[in-house]
C-alpha cells in the first residue's frame, strides 16, 4: 500500500507539472508580454554559481527558488541571508532572507523573502521634466512559502505559493503563483539525479491606483471630472524545467557534481544550463556554470536576439564553517557572480547558518 501511495503521489505531481504549459512552452514571439519578471531573479548565491543547473540536485532552502523539492532534503533548521547587486552599477540590488525547518519525520516548511530596491528616482512632470520636487523608490517584493516531503528514498515532491507586490506611491500590482517540483535520486551511492520543476503559473496581474486617473474638463463645458484608465492585464513568466546530475565520489570525503538543465519559457527563449560543483571535504566549494540561449555571441550566433542579459558564464565559492560537528551545524559564507552583457555583471553575497 505505501509502494501505490508513493507512486500515486508522484504521477500526480509528474500531472501537475505537464499540464498548464502544454503548448505554451518556448514561444519567442510572446517574449516581452508577460510581467513580474522578478520572479526569473534568483537571489541565493550558491545555485546562482552553477548557473542555475542544478534543479535536480538543489538542497536545502535555496531550492524555494529553483525546485521546491530540493528544500525537503533540510535536516533541521536552516537560515540564508543574501546580498545582491544586480547588473553593475546601475544602483539596483535585491537582498534575500528565508528560513526552512523540519517538521515531523519527513515534511520541510520553509518560507523566503525577496526585496527588489531601485534607490531614489526623481521625481519628473510634463511642467518639470528636470525633476526638483522630491524623489521615489520602486519596491518590488517577493513572498514564497513552501512545504515539500520525503515520500521514499527516492522520491521528493514539494509545493509552493509566491505572493508578488509591485508599486509606486500611486500605483501598484498584487498577484500569487504557484511552483512544483520533483526530484528522484538513485544509483548504489545515491549518485543519480533526476529533477523536474514547474514555477511561475497562477492568474494575471493589473496595476490599480491614483496614477491610472486624471482630472479634465469636457469640452464646451465648465465641468471638471476625473478618469480613470484601465490598466491592461499581464500574464506571469511561468515555465518548466527539467534536470539531471551525477555525483563523483572520491576518498576523504571529496566530491564533483556535474549537471545539466533544459528550461522551457513560456514568454522567452528556451535555455540549457550546465554547472558543476567541487567539494573539498564539505569546507570549501567551488562553482562554474554556463547558460546558453539562441542568440549567445561565444557560439556565433545573432547577439542582438537575446532575450534576457542572463546569459553567459557564472562561478561561485562557499567556505563552510563547523560550528558542532556533532550535531552537524555549520556557518557558510558563499558567493557568486553572473555575467551580464550589457552591464557589468551580478555580485551575490550570503551567509548561511544551518542549525
Amino acid at each position: 500500500m505505501k509502494k501505490i501511495y508513493i507512486n500515486s503521489i508522484s504521477i500526480l505531481l509528474f500531472a501537475l507539472l505537464l499540464f498548464p504549459l502544454q503548448g505554451q512552452a518556448g514561444n519567442k514571439q510572446r517574449a516581452g508580454q508577460a510581467g513580474a519578471s522578478e520572479l526569473l531573479i534568483n537571489p541565493w548565491s550558491r545555485s546562482t554559481g552553477w548557473g542555475d543547473a542544478n534543479t535536480s540536485c538543489v538542497r536545502g532552502l535555496e531550492g524555494i527558488f529553483q525546485n521546491v523539492a530540493g528544500t525537503a532534503f533540510t535536516k533541521g533548521t536552516e537560515l540564508i541571508f543574501v546580498r545582491t547587486n544586480l547588473y553593475g552599477g546601475v544602483g539596483i540590488t535585491m537582498n534575500a532572507f528565508g528560513f526552512a525547518q523540519k517538521v515531523g519525520e519527513a515534511g520541510v516548511l520553509s518560507m523566503a523573502v525577496q526585496n527588489l530596491d531601485f534607490g531614489e528616482i526623481e521625481i519628473t512632470t510634463v511642467d518639470l521634466p528636470e525633476g526638483g520636487i522630491g524623489t521615489y523608490s520602486p519596491k518590488y517584493t517577493v513572498i514564497s512559502l513552501a512545504y515539500a516531503k520525503e515520500f521514499s528514498n527516492a522520491i521528493y515532491g514539494g509545493l509552493a505559493v509566491k505572493i508578488i507586490n509591485e508599486a509606486i506611491p500611486n500605483l501598484s500590482a498584487s498577484g500569487v503563483c504557484f511552483d512544483a517540483g520533483i526530484q528522484y535520486v538513485t544509483g548504489s551511492q545515491e549518485q543519480i539525479h533526476f529533477g523536474i520543476s514547474m514555477k511561475n503559473v497562477g492568474p494575471t496581474m493589473r496595476y490599480k491606483g491614483d496614477g491610472m486617473s486624471f482630472r479634465g474638463v469636457v469640452p464646451a463645458t465648465e465641468v471638471d471630472l476625473t478618469v480613470e484608465q484601465r490598466s491592461a492585464d499581464f500574464e506571469l513568466p511561468s515555465l518548466i524545467t527539467i534536470g539531471g546530475a551525477y555525483d563523483f565520489n572520491f576518498a576523504g570525503n571529496t566530491q564533483l557534481i556535474a549537471a545539466a538543465n533544459y528550461t522551457s519559457n513560456s514568454f522567452t527563449k528556451d535555455q540549457i544550463q550546465f554547472g558543476m560543483e567541487f567539494n573539498y571535504r564539505n569546507i570549501l566549494f567551488v562553482r562554474g556554470g554556463y547558460k546558453w540561449e539562441k542568440g549567445d555571441k561565444i557560439f556565433g550566433d545573432d547577439f542582438d536576439s537575446r532575450e534576457t542579459v542572463f546569459t553567459g558564464p557564472s562561478a561561485g565559492v562557499s567556505l563552510q564553517i563547523p560550528l558542532n560537528k556533532e550535531n552537524g551545524t555549520y556557518l557558510s559564507v558563499d558567493y557568486s557572480y553572473r555575467d551580464t552583457d550589457p552591464f557589468t555583471g551580478v555580485h551575490s553575497v550570503g551567509v548561511r547558518v544551518s542549525l
